[in-house]
């Protein structure tokens, strides 16, 4: 009984010991055996691109990327007249020729939008105005000079065109649709660093009374912008031209974000490039008023119920405003039927009038609505105080 035992014992340990080797060394011919459940780490089930990556933007940008160039302005700097004792070949055999002070460009950075396939780029006023010449920079390398088309100072706008094939366009978005807390990508070369996309969202909309333009009414956002960014896009989550960045508001000498920026809507930037290409400039409605915002103090003592509008204080001689009846004194209220809720919208309201045609204006006189028709003139430039 003693030897079956030891046998027994002896037939166990050398299975056990035989499974343990096959086990280890090929598992495979196990596979029919109950296992444990086990969890692997490895490559994600999607391969790459056949859907958006959660949380990322990066479809976006590869989007509008190649669409934003980099702006260089040459400006030539004033070289010393040749003295004649140069031209002297003596002199010259004597101490040489130091030869004459050549010209140095003097170099601003800035951003632009490719708009157009035909060549056409937005960018800011700003950014060109004084240049001597235009360099723009293409995100695939390529450089060429560029000509200015049109500027428009007073919204702080200017249209380009190069010459090159193949060029990438934005697509236009609908600026009007956006709301406070979408995500947007602010697309520039900040610094002079090369290009770069920073990310944030939109803090406010209609933006106005910030004396930077003359015609105001800016997309606010927290996306880092700083200078060399001017000119550049401000892109929704589809990779889609919402603004042109424009401005910033900072207390550092040397303008760093402080996330607050401010772009110009894709809608307005398109209007206006829209009458630069076709006629060079801007033409813009004025009736020839001088205005101020409405108070709780004016609104009483005017017994207006709602503190709304534009209080008129001058009407200039022999203007639209003179012609059709205005008074110093009246509320403007209205606009073509758009409520006007102060003066930088009833700014905008008349600019954005055909010069020539026919508008209503909505008043208030002596606490009793009134409606007057005028024939709208065409604005005067850099006059910013009449409307």
């Amino acid at each position: 009984m003693r030897k079956l035992w030891l046998l027994f014992c002896q037939t166990v340990t050398i299975c056990l010991g035989a499974l343990f080797v096959i086990g280890t060394l090929r598992p495979d011919l196990l596979k029919d055996m109950p296992k444990n459940a086990v969890i692997t780490v490895g490559q994600p089930a999607d391969t790459p691109g056949t859907a958006p990556r959660s949380g990322s933007y990066s479809d976006a940008a590869k989007k509008a990327m190649p669409t934003v160039v980099n702006i260089y302005t040459l400006k030539a700097v004033k070289t010393r007249p040749r003295h004649p004792l140069l031209d002297d070949p003596v002199f010259r055999y004597f101490f040489g020729d130091p030869g004459e002070a050549q010209a140095q460009p003097s170099t601003n950075l800035g951003s632009g939008v490719i708009v157009s396939s035909s060549g056409y780029i937005l960018t800011n006023s700003h950014v060109v105005e004084a240049a001597d010449g235009i360099e723009v920079a293409l995100a695939d390398t390529r450089r060429v000079i560029a000509k200015v088309v049109g500027t428009d100072p007073e919204s702080d706008l200017a249209v380009l065109k190069i010459d090159l094939p193949n060029l990438p366009a934005i697509t236009f978005g609908a600026s009007e649709s956006v709301r406070v807390g979408d995500v947007v990508l602010a697309i520039g070369n900040p610094f002079g660093v090369g290009q770069t996309v920073t990310m944030g969202i939109i803090s406010a909309l209609g933006r106005s009374h910030l004396g930077i333009n003359t015609f105001e009414n800016f997309i606010q956002t927290d996306a880092a912008i700083n200078p060399g960014n001017s000119g550049g896009a401000l892109v929704d989550s589809s990779g889609h031209l919402i603004g042109i960045n424009t401005a910033i508001y900072s207390r550092t000498p040397g303008g760093a974000s402080l996330g607050i920026g401010f772009a110009i809507p894709a809608s307005t930037a398109k209007a206006v490039m829209e009458q630069i290409i076709e006629t060079g400039s801007v033409q813009r409605g004025w009736i020839g008023v001088g205005v101020q915002d409405m108070t709780r103090e004016i609104a009483e003592s005017f017994k207006i119920p709602e503190i709304r509008g534009a209080l008129i204080t001058e009407v200039f001689r022999g203007t639209p405003a003179d012609r059709g009846g205005v008074k110093v004194g009246d509320v403007l209220v209205g606009v073509e039927g758009k409520p006007v809720t102060d003066s930088g919208s009833m700014l905008n309201l008349i600019a954005a009038l055909k010069p020539g045609s026919e508008a209503t204006l909505k008043l208030v006189r002596a606490a009793k609505p009134l409606e007057i028709r005028v024939t709208v003139g065409k604005r005067p430039p850099k006059k910013a105080q009449q409307e």
